[in-house]
């Protein structure tokens, strides 16, 4: 650990990082948001009075040490005052972004007990009228400057009521609750997960044995502040001194141009979408151009799969011998001169275009497409998978700087167990064989609030975690989730087939945007697909500017409909491990994309695949009876 770091180790508190930070230091900026208005910037110093100050106002309110108090908010520095404030008292937040439903974010504020809220705006807090007035809710606080209701404060009325008082040394251990993240309810109520400073504290020092970050280092931030994965990576970069820039999908392309950030973590659909606009403008250049630049990646992807056999990182071959190690160097130095020169007409554009200072890209949320992990790769952006869910704080494994196994989801945090279990008798299963992950550690939650028959079905008496996903482990300890226990499709002929790998396939063509694996209890598995149209429309193959809704005719042409299979045919048939059973049988176009906004995608883009086949089950139905 270096001189600067905050020791997480021997902390109690997650208010002693803000101190530690405000003593080490206190000019560094901590927080940017070039889009509020107007833009702020803040410095350690400040925020840890900002952050005191916001939980002696709620003290001076009444909220208590143990007390919980409703966080219902988006991104942006006043959410992690708020958060911080909150937890400095000793009480506990119970958050959720403000956009959520608000059946939902009422069930959370009464499942929470919640005593005070925290809202967005007022906006937020009419939406939660009239119901909120029947809750046992006795504070209300805007984070915006509008004049509060009578009764209610805003951020600066808050922090001014606060300003002169003190925190009341609250007796915070690492066993003390810190916040209640409430999972999206998917196929049920949300359940409240149960997360401790300590649990925390403990993510922030493992993830130090993963990367040491500079003093004033720029890390870009667009994942929802409230979710797990988000929120435990801030309060890491923070314990190190660096500065967090906020963005959004509108603003993110200009402001990694402007900011050029070293580290950014996000989940694969937004690596996908910069990996898309990459794809797009390549479409657009000449012909010729096009040809050489297919040529350098063609060739510079033989380069990178060698030089991960040589350096012993091929998820498909983690012990290669020797003689394949030699055969590799081999081919390596055929294609190094090639390599560096698609490095310098090619690659450095495409760093650029990402600011062209990221040291390392952190990617969780979900497996990352083979496809995407050589893209990055290839161009010299080099990505960091890992693997976690809220139950766990989040994170459980990462990939290392120095074993950075692509397509594997990474090794061990220090003190974390793993086991691969059999889902039917939960005997452990020999290395390097499928089974159910569980995991036991200090990142495990207490469990879910007042939901003892949830937490005993989720940790076992020994304190085994039951993810719920597929994986297998290695010999050294790598670990390569498959799939999701639940997910698994099974065919008629019994096939279990996990659907993200064949899905991570089907979207390396260029005219496949999102896709959604179908097919339990059939005879063959079916594709719902949301087409690319600026792919379409650079071929030629459908008119400029067109609406998905309205050219889903011209899709279902034999010209265009052809073109699909062929292209799911390729990709699927070059699939490593490839199986009869992973062949596509039927698809079908669908009349919108997958959002958030539809509800079809979680808060961290994930899809929701029991919401997409009710909203499609008549497509579905139709797809399989032709």
């Amino acid at each position: 650990m270096s001189n600067h770091s905050f020791n997480a180790q021997a902390a109690t508190s997650l208010w002693q990082l803000w101190q530690h930070g405000a003593k080490t230091f206190p000019d560094a900026i901590a927080l940017v948001d070039p889009h509020s208005k107007p833009p702020t910037r803040i410095s350690y110093g400040d925020t840890f009075e900002q952050i005191n100050a916001f939980g002696a106002g709620l003290r001076s309110l009444g909220i208590q040490f143990g007390d919980k108090v409703a966080l219902i908010a988006d991104n942006s520095p006043r959410w992690l005052i708020a958060d911080q404030g909150i937890l400095a008292i000793g009480a506990a937040d119970a958050t959720r972004s403000s956009q959520a439903e608000r059946n939902e974010l009422l069930y959370i504020i009464e499942h929470s007990d919640s005593v005070a809220i925290v809202v967005e705006n007022l906006a937020t807090l009419r939406k939660l009228e009239p119901e909120l007035h029947n809750l046992p809710v006795k504070q209300i606080i805007l984070l915006s400057d509008e004049d509060a209701p009578e009764g209610a404060y805003n951020f600066q009325q808050l922090l001014a009521k606060g300003a002169s008082k003190d925190l009341g040394n609250p007796p915070i251990q690492r066993d003390t609750l810190a916040t209640l993240i409430y999972t999206s309810g998917t196929t049920a109520r949300p359940k409240g997960v149960m997360l401790t400073h300590g649990n925390f504290l403990y993510e922030v020092a493992a993830a130090q044995t993963v990367l040491q970050l500079q003093i004033n280092e720029k890390v870009l931030s667009i994942l929802p502040t409230w979710h797990s994965y988000e929120r435990t990576f801030e309060y890491f970069i923070f314990s190190q001194g660096c500065t967090q820039i906020y963005t959004n999908l509108r603003t993110i392309k200009k402001d990694l141009k402007d900011h050029k950030p070293n580290y950014m973590v996000a989940v694969p659909r937004l690596w996908e979408s910069i990996y898309e606009g990459v794809q797009k403008q390549f479409r657009e250049q000449p012909a010729s151009k096009q040809r050489l630049i297919n040529f350098f990646f063609s060739n510079s992807q033989k380069y990178i799969v060698a030089k991960r056999t040589v350096q012993g990182l091929d998820v498909e071959n983690i012990n290669p011998t020797f003689g394949e190690k030699f055969k590799a160097a081999f081919v390596m130095a055929g294609l190094w001169a090639i390599h560096r020169l698609g490095h310098k007409l090619v690659y450095q554009k495409v760093r650029e275009a990402t600011g062209g200072n990221f040291k390392y890209i952190v990617s969780g949320g979900g497996s990352i497409a083979e496809h995407l992990e050589d893209f990055y790769e290839i161009v010299g952006i080099e990505i960091l998978g890992g693997y976690g869910l809220t139950e766990t704080s989040p994170i459980t494994h990462v990939r290392r700087p120095n074993r950075n196994i692509r397509g594997g989801d990474g090794q061990p945090f220090p003190q974390t167990e793993t086991r691969i279990v059999d889902l039917a008798t939960r005997e452990n299963v020999p290395t390097w064989q499928q089974g159910l992950v569980l995991i036991r550690g200090p990142q495990v939650m207490q469990g879910y609030y007042k939901n003892p028959e949830a937490t005993a079905k989720a940790i076992d008496p020994q304190g085994w975690f039951d993810t719920g996903d597929l994986g297998k482990v290695s010999a050294w300890g790598d670990l390569v989730i498959t799939g999701r226990a639940k997910d698994t499709i099974v065919l008629t002929n019994g096939e279990n087939i996990e659907p993200q790998p064949i899905e991570d396939v089907c979207i390396r063509s260029a005219y496949i945007d999102q896709v959604m694996l179908v097919g339990q209890d059939q005879k063959q598995l079916g594709l719902l697909i949301v087409p690319n149209l600026s792919a379409l429309e650079a071929a030629k193959l459908i008119p400029a500017d067109s609406e998905l809704a309205n050219i889903l005719p011209l899709l279902n042409e034999p010209k265009i409909r052809n073109l699909y299979r062929d292209e799911l045919n390729r990709e699927i048939q070059n699939r490593p491990g490839y199986s009869i059973n992973d062949r596509i049988g039927v698809f079908a176009f669908l009349p919108a994309p997958f959002t958030i906004d539809n509800g079809c995608l979680t808060q961290t883009f994930k899809i929701r695949r029991n919401i997409i086949c009710d909203r499609y089950q008549d497509i579905i139905v139709k797809m399989f009876s032709n």
